[in-house]
């Protein structure tokens, strides 16, 4: 199934107003809007149309839809959501706020704008790559980044993992469990310590220092990183570890920001904070998905999303029973 029909924008439907927003149309946002449709409520999805995943062949460890093209998926929950009732635009919030009456005005990049009495935040995030020349071009196919996503593809390849923070040990030792052939490259990272080392040399794992300055590529295939003294050490996958910042701008009208993330006093990314069930300290907003937990997949993902659907929808059974009972008081 093809992505290649675009959905409309805001401004060809005409609509204006619906129950829930759900900006963002990955997992999170499509399982979500899934589960609301069929909850019988009006939902629109606000679709970028550029998902974390995009470089990727296949999305892996989703159960029933294993090594299903990205671009399929998404085309596949699109049906879905809209066969229930459920609409999808093509377009991006610029600007979020909240209106006298308590619902929420979104402003869409192309200057139209729609409002919701509830808004669910799945927009994701944005990976940042280490500045190594080279990387943004491969990222996605032998540049990688979870084990768990594309591990089993470079089964016993030569690995390579570039370190550039306190998570490289741990990240060289988890790739270990894939391929025998795990090279750990020192770059920008401090220095390991000894305990560190003795893991690592116990596991195998080839400690390289030196800063990384490029990649060498044969046949539009990994071959190796290049070296600021000219060493090429042969790999045939990256691993990195990116800079995870959450598609978040747009809520500053709201009053809500980005939290940065930290492990050992190094930030690894930016998330939105929620609470278990999606819930944000903004009364109406919800998010799920990568926006609000950076290391999440997209199974998991699609998963926050159902769940963050649910809590919606009881909260506006909640709103409706409240009126309806204020207005049998006032009638009697």
């Amino acid at each position: 199934m093809s992505t290649s029909t675009r959905s409309e924008t805001v401004a060809a439907r005409g609509k204006r107003h619906w129950e829930i927003v759900v900006v963002g149309g990955g997992a999170a946002g499509l399982g979500a809007a899934l589960v609301l449709a069929r909850a019988r409520r009006s939902v629109l999805v606000v679709d970028s149309g550029q998902p974390r995943n995009t470089p990727a062949d296949g999305v892996h460890g989703y159960l029933g839809r294993e090594g299903t093209s990205p671009r399929e998926l998404l085309a596949i929950g699109r049906a879905e959501v809209t066969g229930y009732g459920g609409e999808v635009v093509a377009g991006e919030v610029a600007a979020a706020q909240r209106l006298d009456d308590g619902r929420f005005r979104l402003l869409l990049a192309d200057g139209s704008t729609v409002t919701a009495q509830r808004l669910l935040v799945t927009t994701g995030l944005v990976d940042e790559l280490p500045p190594v020349p080279g990387l943004q071009q491969r990222w996605g196919r032998d540049v990688l980044h979870c084990p768990y996503c594309h591990g089993w593809e470079v089964r016993d390849q030569a690995v390579g993992v570039l370190a550039t923070g306190p998570l490289a040990v741990h990240q060289a030792l988890l790739w270990r469990q894939w391929s025998g052939d795990v090279t750990l490259l020192q770059h920008t990272a401090p220095d390991f310590s000894a305990g560190e080392r003795e893991r690592l040399a116990a596991r195998g794992i080839r400690v390289v220092p030196g800063e990384a300055v490029g990649l060498e590529v044969d046949a539009d295939r990994l071959t190796g990183v290049r070296l600021a003294d000219g060493t090429a050490v042969a790999v045939q996958a990256l691993a990195v570890a990116t800079r995870m910042v959450a598609r978040a701008g747009f809520l500053a009208g709201l009053g809500l920001a980005a939290t940065p993330q930290e492990v050992d006093g190094h930030v690894i990314g930016e998330y939105l904070a929620t609470d278990a069930t999606g819930r944000t300290e903004v009364p109406g907003v919800w998010a799920a998905g990568n926006v609000t937990a950076l290391n999440e997949q997209v199974i998991g993902a699609a998963a926050a999303g159902a769940r963050a659907a649910a809590m919606i929808n009881a909260d506006l059974v909640e709103e409706e029973v409240r009126r309806a009972v204020d207005a049998r008081g006032a009638a009697a």
